[in-house]
């Protein structure tokens, strides 16, 4: 049976299928539309940056570090041009073959490869990358004839870091090495990452470190146009980077290096100072290292023979070295007894050869067996005499002495422009107990008198405080830096001297210590041997502290000490008497003597800054009977609780002054 077709119904049903595609075809147009509304219109500047990100590359430009000069314009630390054999990961082909076939070719260490991969995953696949620095001659002509072998591998030239003058310098000047994790986070925290941007070194130490602000420059910055690969196409525009500043030192190179050479094949110190303005002349802590070696990843051999050498190289003992400060405090304990009323000029002991607190049968001794007679405060500092001191500082007590003490710069920093500076040590029973959970005891007062005990010092707080004697009471900021130059505006600017201290002094007083420290440098004086024929007026003072302690009625014989036992020598001084131009103080460990070892290394430098006299290399000159206090090397000594070692930052139980 035939099934018949209604027209009209057919109509209304293909009308509504109709209108209902319409309907969906509109809801979708409307919806595309808005869609590209907001694309387009509402996030036309976010989607727009990112495609200007994706087709150009912000590439940094690294500044040219600043020069170190010395005072004479000679070159501490400067830059140098040297071929590097670069990476492009997005222009290379397989990364790890491409090393390999390299390595054929030119050395390429299992430490290149680590350095090249950690660069690899901080950088950018269009950024060269190096994977060998400072190539030989040889080596840049054996890969400029292969060049064609790999894509994406260039030689090009970069700047290093050199250090012409080596080990003296190491600890003044610093060095710069690769930008570890804890570098990196500390620019992030002073919001400098940005400025670091292509920069593979920063200053480690010294004034390299110290200035990193003003040495590093300002970063550069090139906009490349890329295509989808990430391949440079052109360069669209270039910011070029700014060259950091050009440092001028108030440091001699010269005095710098005799300095070191007069200190031979000791280990110790050497801080000298112009009084004027606090200007650093030479700054010696022996035995240094040569920082070049650090400047583009020490090997780890090297490293650890300078890390475990029981020479310590890399401790700058002129800052961090602390030390009994022996009988180089005499001066400042005598001038503290003649301000504080304690002692006039005038007054007068008679030295037996010992000192005994009231009451107490234990005797101090002096370094001289038989005493000295009738010691007034003069002779007390001409001949070093303990005894004198023993009764001076009971007489005081400690909390008066530290007071008085740290006006002069003991016990604190003298706020070089270096880091890492220690501040030493002056005692009180406050400290003592923090320290110790212990009471201060009336004999600990006595050998501080002296210089030993918990008495510790820095030989740079040895300088200033000398400079405070040699100045009537002014104290300057010891510094470095005297000058820098922006190489932008080619402008010389100069750091003005800075006084830290005042110190209010009877000018009688002073006239007294410092002809006491004139007369040390004469016949009958403890360093009359360094003192000889000097044409110009020498001030100064020695001293011998102890490293360790010998038991009560025991006797100190130096040559059945090991060397790394003996006494520590020290001396200071400054010159002309009349008229400072240079401060010095001197620590050498395991000396032996300051009249005989510290004086003469002292006398050379001091020769040369005011005479220009070029001294021969140093031999040290042995006792001999004029240095009457440096002679005897058998000398009975007080009891001692505990050791002194030579590392710096120790803190120990009393000692006692041997000799000077």
């Amino acid at each position: 049976m035939l099934r018949l077709i209604n027209p009209k119904q057919e109509f209304l049903r293909y009308r509504r299928r109709l209108e209902i595609a319409g309907i969906v075809a509109a809801v979708l147009f409307v919806a595309l539309f808005s869609r590209f509304v907001w694309l387009q219109i509402a996030q036309f500047e976010r989607y727009h940056a990112l495609a200007e990100n994706n087709r150009i590359a912000l590439l940094p430009a690294p500044p040219s570090r600043g020069v170190i000069y010395d005072r004479h314009n000679i070159v501490l630390a400067h830059n140098f041009s040297a071929s590097t054999l670069e990476i492009t990961p997005s222009k290379a082909a397989k990364l790890d073959k491409t090393i390999d076939q390299l390595s054929e070719i030119v050395s390429i260490s299992t430490g290149d490869r680590k350095r090249f991969k950690k660069m690899l995953a901080e950088s950018k696949n269009f950024e060269s990358i190096p994977i060998r620095n400072m190539l030989s001659e040889e080596e840049a002509a054996r890969f400029a004839v292969n060049r064609y072998r790999f894509p994406g591998v260039e030689m090009k030239a970069r700047q290093f870091r050199q250090y012409p003058l080596g080990d003296p310098f190491a600890h003044v000047v610093g060095y710069i090495g690769r930008i570890g994790d804890k570098d990196q986070e500390r620019l992030q925290e002073d919001g400098r990452i940005a400025n670091y941007k292509g920069t593979d070194h920063i200053g480690k130490l010294g004034l390299e470190a110290r200035y990193e602000h003003w040495l590093h420059g300002r970063t550069g910055i090139e906009k490349v146009e890329t295509d989808s690969g990430g391949r440079a196409v052109r360069t669209l525009s270039r910011t070029p980077p700014v060259a950091g500043y050009n440092l001028y030192l108030h440091l001699d190179a010269k005095l710098q290096q005799i300095a070191e050479k007069v200190f031979g094949d000791y280990r110790g110190a050497l801080v000298a100072l112009d009084p004027r303005n606090g200007g650093v002349l030479a700054l010696v802590s022996k035995p240094g290292f040569d920082p070049n070696l650090f400047v583009d990843g020490i090997d780890v051999p090297t490293w650890r023979e300078l890390n475990d050498s029981l020479d310590r190289p890399l401790i700058n003992r002129a800052l961090r070295g602390v030390y009994p400060p022996g009988s180089t405090i005499k001066p400042f304990m005598g001038l503290a007894g003649l301000e504080l009323g304690i002692r006039k000029a005038g007054d007068s002991i008679v030295d037996q050869g010992y000192f005994s607190l009231p009451g107490s049968s234990h005797r101090y001794r002096d370094w001289k067996k038989d005493g000295h007679g009738n010691v007034d405060l003069k002779r007390s500092i001409v001949i070093s005499c303990d005894t004198y001191y023993y009764g001076l500082a009971h007489q005081m007590g400690i909390e008066r002495m530290a007071e008085f003490m740290s006006h002069f710069g003991f016990g604190r920093k003298s706020d070089i422009d270096l880091d890492g500076e220690l501040s030493g040590l002056m005692p009180t029973p406050e400290w003592k107990k923090r320290r110790f959970k212990q009471s201060w005891w009336p004999g600990e007062t006595v050998v501080a008198g002296i210089g030993q005990g918990y008495v510790l010092a820095t030989p740079m707080q040895l300088a200033v405080a000398t400079m405070a004697l040699a100045n009537d009471g002014v104290v300057y900021k010891p510094q470095l830096l005297r000058a820098w130059r922006d190489p932008s505006t080619d402008k010389m600017s100069y750091a003005a001297p800075r006084i830290t201290e005042r110190i209010k002094l009877n000018p009688e007083h002073l006239r007294l210590i410092k002809e006491a420290m004139t007369d040390v440098m004469l016949p009958g004086g403890t360093a009359s041997i360094a003192g000889a024929g000097t044409p110009y007026a020498f001030a100064g003072k020695t001293g011998t502290a102890q490293v360790i302690g010998i038991k009560q009625g025991a006797r100190y014989i130096e040559s059945q000490v090991q060397m790394r036992h003996r006494d520590h020598a020290l001396f200071i001084s400054f010159a002309p008497a009349d008229d400072p131009k240079i401060v010095i103080a001197v620590m050498v460990e395991n000396g032996g003597h300051g009249g005989s070892i510290a004086a003469p290394i002292a006398r050379k430098v001091t020769d040369y800054w005011l005479l220009g006299k070029l001294p021969a290399i140093y031999e040290p000159v042995e006792p001999g009977p004029a240095e009457i206090d440096a002679g005897d090397a058998e000398t009975d000594l007080a009891p001692s609780e505990i050791s002194l070692s030579s590392n710096p930052g120790a803190a120990t139980a009393p000692l006692q002054e041997r000799e000077q």
